[in-house]
């Protein structure tokens, strides 16, 4: 398997026996898992990593499994999720798919073998084409660099989760009060305000546009009403 062609996994599992076993053993099949025991230690995750498909337990501590599934599935909607729980009623199970969003909902025990097949056929529909011609956000170092560009720009915290939700979400396009959410992270009990998010878009496509070529279309687009749309093209990168 190539590296480009490798699945990244997160796994959200509380319990740390079951956490070590279950990364193990994908790790051996050639799947990149992080795995993490919290929703909050997820947030922080995804802000430097580049996830393809959730694998989430529901009992978590503070935000429980099923709302974090239903938040990825709003910010991150071609993301494959899949949750893995002891709960085992229909009303769960019904739950799971149409409150979560989950693409795959197993019940514990799950046969190892099994939950591989499956995040093998979600990786065919989720894992991301690379675009030679595509720009790279790196994730780790803040920097976007690639094709377009005159210069490697650096960015701020702020600017990078932007730009992380605009890649990810359907049609590139998000809501101001989403990305408001989105660029507040866990740093701050005070949510970012309409008008910081405007300064904070208005600094970053003078800063893309000072190192795009003449007569480049604008990388962000405002959506009358709604919020913005990234319109240049982007691949994570760790």
């Amino acid at each position: 398997m190539s590296s480009q062609s490798v699945i990244s996994i997160a796994l959200v599992e509380d319990d740390e026996l079951l956490r070590s076993e279950v990364s193990e053993h994908l790790s051996r099949h050639g799947f990149l898992v992080s795995a993490v025991n919290s929703v909050r230690a997820l947030d922080d995750l995804i802000t430097c990593t580049p996830i393809d498909i959730f694998v989430i337990d529901l009992n978590l501590p503070g935000e429980d499994g099923l709302s974090l599934s239903n938040r990825l599935r709003q910010t991150l909607p071609d993301a494959g999720i899949v949750i893995m729980t002891a709960r085992v009623t229909l009303n769960d199970r019904i739950a799971g798919y149409d409150v979560g969003g989950a693409d795959v909902y197993l019940t514990k025990p799950v046969v190892p073998e099994e939950l591989v097949m499956i995040l093998r056929s979600l990786g065919r529909r989720v894992k991301p084409t690379q675009d030679d011609q595509a720009a790279s956000l790196g994730l780790r170092q803040r920097t976007l660099l690639g094709p377009g560009l005159s210069s490697v720009l650096r960015l701020t915290m702020r600017e990078k989760m932007f730009l992380v939700a605009l890649v990810q979400a359907r049609d590139n396009t998000l809501d101001s009060i989403t990305l408001c959410d989105v660029c507040t992270g866990q740093t701050s009990e005070e949510t970012m305000s309409k008008h910081a998010l405007e300064e904070l878009v208005a600094r970053l496509r003078k800063k893309i546009r000072a190192a795009q070529v003449e007569g480049a279309e604008p990388a962000i687009k405002s959506v009358w009403g709604m919020g913005y749309q990234l319109c240049m093209e982007i691949n994570l990168v760790p």
